[in-house]
């Protein structure tokens, strides 16, 4: 199901919530503009501001760790579907959300709530040394969030039915528990010594119930 819109007006224009966007949009270039020049200069990139857990981990016990990570890793994605998705799914619900909590207020919670999805990944695979990247995680936090605002708001969705797509209505409620119940069911399925090439399914978990 990929959501386009929703049938929820705003008054405040979603200064953040189009900031963070255009903040993802430009590292991502960056990015681009690494790997045309030579991919191991984005690889170089990734290994030193996406979050790699045994690094913080290890660094909790030797009193020192590239802890700037938790941060710096939510700018950072894997590919082209990677951000699309993480930009649609902002762009979709953040707008909602900014305009209910205020401009700051959304970008203390965009922040920590990828923060508390970092530490929910970190929990589950402290000592993993596959970076961890993308702004999913806080995504997922603004997901959690407009559930909890906005459960009965219809979201304009397209539907896969085979090999064909149709547009729907959805309330905001069914489309998002079946997001987070995927998510869910993917976690319990991933492999637990799962390492490299994987999604972290606890991440998206740990944002989406950071509202809570």
């Amino acid at each position: 199901m990929i959501p386009l819109r929703d049938d929820n007006p705003t008054v405040l224009w979603p200064l953040v919530t189009v900031g963070m966007i255009a903040a993802n949009l430009t590292v991502f270039m960056y990015q681009l503009s690494l790997i045309v020049a030579d991919p191991r200069l984005e690889r170089a990139l990734i290994l030193q501001l996406g979050m790699v857990p045994a690094a913080i981990t290890q660094g909790v016990i030797a009193g020192s760790g590239a802890y700037y990570t938790v941060l710096t890793s939510m700018f950072l994605h894997g590919g082209l579907m990677h951000i699309i998705g993480n930009m649609l799914y902002l762009w979709v619900f953040g707008n909602n959300v900014e305009d209910s909590m205020g401009h700051l207020r959304f970008l203390i919670f965009y922040l920590l709530t990828g923060v508390l999805a970092a530490v929910a990944h970190l929990g589950l695979q402290p000592a993993s040394t596959v970076p961890t990247i993308g702004a999913s995680g806080a995504v997922s936090g603004i997901l959690g969030a407009y559930l909890v605002l906005y459960p009965h708001a219809r979201v304009k969705t397209l539907l896969p039915l085979g090999i064909v797509f149709t547009l729907v209505y959805l309330p905001a409620w069914f489309l998002l528990i079946v997001w987070i119940a995927l998510q869910v069911l993917s976690q319990m399925l991933a492999p637990a010594d799962a390492q490299a090439g994987g999604v972290a399914y606890a991440a998206h978990i740990g944002g989406f119930g950071a509202p809570g």
